[in-house]
């Protein structure tokens, strides 16, 4: 069987955090065509602040928010890779060296005592085993102003397609401008409360408005897309045409009398990275 070491998968998290200081490049092309796209004068000065600011933030290697987030891992953990050390820990420690390195703001701390851990650990991990021999770590930077706009309904199946979108819409209106639109909406329909939620929170990993596989979600991502642009809250709230740049929705199959609905919003900041780190023998 394979192996990956600790101090591999240290290394190659401490350098997925410097995400952190750029946008994806689907993140700002999708911030582009809004730009190009919007007549509101404000929301447009609004766009061209956000396009401006990544472009210092990447060119003197600062971060792109003061809200650096709390880191979040989606883990694809090959079944014939066999990993030497405790792994929660490499990441811990790739996060800790990496938001120390670059100067990042530690966020993290005891919802009870509030007490800062001052390293921004520890971090989220979703760790799913699939074939291969291979990992597969993906990070996203979640800042709170976005997370904490996240929202769970608990819809009876009769709310229908229709309830859906409501809650969905519900959702977007309730964020208004806290999250810092233009935003990606990641939703999850189905499963039970928390898968929902981490259903919600992974479709956020895909590449600002790339195609849903699935032709009906695909479908309903257009509709919801133009729903909640027409609300007219725009970037950073000034109004417009740009609320969303994309709606991202992700299904899981569910009880028969459920039908669970969670929304979890993504500011305009998207701040994702991935790596495979191979087994060697």
């Amino acid at each position: 069987m394979s192996k990956i070491y600790f101090d591999e998968l240290v290394n190659a998290v401490e350098n997925l955090v410097h995400a952190c200081s750029s946008l994806t490049p689907a993140c700002k092309s999708a911030l582009c065509r809004a730009k190009a796209g919007e007549t509101n004068a404000n929301a447009r000065f609004a766009l061209d602040t956000i396009l401006s600011n990544a472009e210092l933030a990447e060119r003197e290697d600062l971060p792109v928010c003061q809200d650096t987030g709390m880191a979040v891992f989606f883990v694809e953990y090959g079944n014939g890779v066999q990993f030497v050390g405790d792994f929660e820990e490499a990441i811990n420690e790739g996060v800790r060296r990496g938001y120390t390195k670059f100067g990042y703001r530690a966020s993290v701390l005891d919802p009870v005592t509030r007490l800062n851990t001052k390293d921004n650990t520890p971090a989220v991990v979703h760790t799913k085993i699939v074939n291969g021999d291979a990992i597969k770590i993906s990070l996203m930077a979640k800042g709170f102003g976005s997370e904490n706009m996240s929202r769970l309904y608990m819809l009876t199946p009769s709310a229908g397609m229709d309830g859906v979108k409501s809650a969905i819409l519900d959702a977007v209106k309730r964020a208004g401008s806290n999250p810092c639109p233009p935003i990606v909406v990641g939703v999850g329909i189905g499963g039970t409360a928390e898968k929902a939620m981490q259903v919600a929170k992974e479709g956020l990993l895909r590449d600002v408005g790339n195609q849903n596989p699935d032709d009906t979600l695909a479908q309903l991502e257009k509709e919801l897309l133009e729903d909640i642009n027409a609300l007219g809250i725009g970037a950073q709230g000034f109004g417009g045409a740009n609320t969303a740049l994309a709606v991202h929705i992700g299904k899981y199959p569910t009880h028969i009398s459920a039908l669970p609905v969670a929304v979890n919003v993504q500011c305009h900041a998207v701040r994702t990275a991935s790596v495979t780190l191979e087994g060697r023998e």
